[in-house]
This record gives structure tokens, sequence and C-alpha cells, in this order.
């Protein structure tokens, strides 16, 4: 993000409307986030300001099963976010305890 110009406005959670996976099989590891409407929690977000210019670029590089929706923010609000193909996490670890994925990661160690 930082070599398309971008910058980190804040950290803040999500809405208690998801979850957080660990997706198997990915180098190096990735985390998927899904909606969910039953059993959801707060999950710490970076929120980044994306020049225009390099969005497109950025979004072309994403591999799959990961993509970019419209998530809701703890405070109501809504942005852009990595989402993630539901069918991707059958199998996949369940990290929403965590909090977040820099937590999961931090445990993980």
């Amino acid at each position: 993000l930082t070599q398309l110009g971008a910058r980190l406005l804040r950290t803040t959670r999500t809405a208690p409307a998801y979850k957080l996976y660990a997706l198997p099989g990915t180098t190096p590891p990735k985390p998927g986030l899904v909606r969910v409407t039953d059993g959801g929690a707060p999950i710490e977000v970076e929120v980044w300001d994306v020049p225009v210019a390099g969005y497109g670029h950025f979004v072309s590089t994403i591999p799959g099963p990961l993509g970019i929706g419209t998530i809701a923010l703890e405070d109501g609000s809504s942005v852009q976010s990595f989402l993630c193909e539901a069918a991707a996490v059958q199998g996949a670890r369940d990290v929403t305890a965590c909090g977040g994925w820099r937590a999961y990661l931090k445990q993980a160690e």
C-alpha cells in the first residue's frame, strides 16, 4: 500500500458482525474476514487512504478467495476492505477470539 502512496489513517474495529479465519495453505499466512449473521465479533482493522490512481492496480493484485467489499465499522461508518469468500473458510481455523490478525500472529509465535 505504501508503494502506491497510501497512508494509514487509523486503526479501528468492525461492527460485531464478522468472523476472522486463518486461511489454510497460504504463504505468507492470510486472514479471511467473513460477514456473519450469528456469532460475530468486533475485529481490529486498519483504515487506509489509497490514491484513486493506484486503487485499480491494487485491487487487480488481490488473489482469490480474497476480494474487496464494504464492511461496517463499530462507529456506524463503512469502508472498502478485504473480505473472503465464505466457501474458502470451510475447515479454516477460526481466530475471531483473537480480535484481529496482528493479535493472532503474535499469539501464534
